[in-house]
């Protein structure tokens, strides 16, 4: 059953299961069960040992990302126990005026911290939450925003590990410079570009639409935050007398060193420069270093001067662990399901590659083709760089490296695709994180972004049908932003009064 279309199968039972259940750790379970039943043919002991054996290597695999956010929750819980977090929300609630405000910021330091996705959707999170939930901002629209800075602004940033993992994509032996032409890519892809303009839009119109103008009505009518209230035990006190200098410092010093944790695991001690130090940097392991030194920092920041005791600066351990667990479940189950659907087992993605070189006859047609399969590969398996990476070699192969510009427009659209589904996966990466950074109610997130990224590829098939029927980057672009537009102005008039 492998590499055919029942290699769907566990994607569409899993996303099913979770839209009808809003439930999605048990849709995941069965989920992957469902994919290695198949893949077994249906050998009950089997398939347990399948299933078990894929999560078990992803974890293996992706180690230091479970550790990363292990000591991020145990930094987020310390700043939340000294107070600093707290004096940060009094301040920030009477510096910032009003909701559109708010938003902005949130958007600006999304954009800001740029390097990578994971670290991205966590620290918004922990920074912006005390703010929005003072304006009565739902914890959904606070993930949205998260999620909507993270993948779609790491994509268009040559200096971060998505521009490596592009890189690293395009086959030897093709001829083509994966990184010169991923920088080439940047300016046509539509969907993180659009996303960040019609974020700008539902910011200045202060408006919502489907799901969350209902959870919006719902916040102002119960003063509704989230419908997955957080249990008591589970939130961390302030204990100390921190202030928000006691914010500010960590979180610089956070970031200082998960840039220099990344660019030391891409050689910069070695004399490499910069640009080629994060093109082949492993930037989960520098994410590990720049969060423990962080912490180290943190404590000795702290302790002297007394802003957290030692007692209490000790339980931040298990409170940041506890805190990360819902997350670390979710991934786990998630990155079970991708591994049930990858070459080795179900072979999804052969699958969808062979129906995509089987369309290659309509060469106009391309770039939305390929942003569409690109779209349903990302959404189906939750991962944007495992989406690349398979269809990346597929469009080289098809289009060729004779017409370069084609064939920036066409990895462009799939790369475009690759975020735009990971963006609407509920078992994607940041999808989870950007929940967790939240503390949202996972379904809600889901549910409630669905129609907003819907939105923006709508305009995006516009955009790529436009350049692939003129060849032209700028038409595309200026097609692109004209629908997005429109959707807008409709919007504004017909579903946002």
């Amino acid at each position: 059953m492998a590499h055919t279309a029942w290699a769907l199968i566990p994607p569409l039972i899993t996303v099913v299961l979770a839209m009808v259940t809003k439930e999605v750790y048990s849709a995941l379970i069965i989920g992957v069960f469902a994919g290695a039943l198949l893949f077994t043919g249906f050998d009950f002991l089997g398939s347990i040992n399948t299933m078990f054996s894929i999560i078990t290597t992803a974890i293996g695999e992706n180690a230091f990302l479970l550790v990363f956010l292990v000591l991020l929750g145990i930094f987020v819980s310390m700043i939340n126990k000294s107070g600093a977090s707290q004096a940060y929300g009094e301040w920030a609630a009477k510096a910032i005026k009003g909701k559109r405000m708010a938003m902005l910021i949130t958007m600006l330091l999304g954009v800001i911290i740029f390097i990578d996705d994971y670290f991205n959707c966590l620290t918004v999170g922990t920074v912006m939450r005390p703010v929005t939930d003072k304006f009565h901002i739902t914890r959904a629209k606070l993930a949205y925003v998260i999620d909507a800075t993270a993948a779609p602004v790491c994509i268009l940033a040559p200096v971060s590990s998505w521009a490596a993992a592009v890189a690293s994509s395009f086959p030897e032996g093709s001829g083509v410079d994966g990184f010169s032409l991923f920088v080439h890519t940047v300016p046509l892809n539509l969907y993180a570009w659009l996303t960040l303009f019609f974020m700008l839009f539902m910011i200045w119109s202060g408006k919502d639409y489907s799901k969350m103008k209902a959870l919006e009505e719902k916040e102002r009518n119960e003063l509704y935050i989230s419908t997955e209230p957080v249990e008591e035990e589970s939130v961390t006190k302030p204990e100390g007398n921190g202030t928000i200098i006691d914010l500010i410092l960590p979180l610089f010093v956070l970031i200082g060193f998960c840039i220099f944790g990344m660019l030391y695991t891409g050689g910069i001690l070695n004399g490499v420069s910069v640009g080629q130090a994060f093109s082949q940097c492993d930037s989960m392991r520098g994410l590990v270093i720049g969060a423990f030194a962080a912490l180290l920092i943190t404590m000795f920041w702290y302790l002297p001067r007394k802003v957290l005791g030692f007692e209490p600066l000790c339980k931040c351990y298990i409170e940041g662990f506890k805190s990360m667990t819902p997350a670390i479940l979710l991934l786990a189950l998630a990155w079970g399901l991708a591994g049930v659907c990858s070459s080795e087992f179900m072979d999804l993605g052969g699958y969808i590659g062979a129906l995509v070189r089987g369309n290659t006859t309509i060469m106009t047609l391309l770039p939305t083709l390929f942003f569409l399969v690109a779209l349903i590969l990302s959404f189906s398996t939750g991962s944007s760089w495992g989406t690349f990476g398979i269809l990346i070699p597929i469009v080289v192969a098809v289009v060729g490296t004779q017409d370069i510009n084609f064939l920036t427009i066409t990895v462009a659209a799939v790369l475009s695709g690759s975020v735009a589904g990971d963006h609407m996966s509920p078992i994607a990466d940041t999808t989870i994180m950007a929940s967790a950074g939240a503390q949202c109610h996972h379904i809600d997130h889901v549910s409630t972004q669905l129609p907003y990224a819907l939105t923006v590829i709508a305009a995006c098939v516009i955009g790529y049908l436009a350049a692939g029927f003129t060849d032209s980057e700028i038409i595309g672009i200026v097609a692109g932003f004209g629908a997005l537009i429109i959707e807008e102005i409709y919007l504004y008039k017909f579903k946002m009064s």
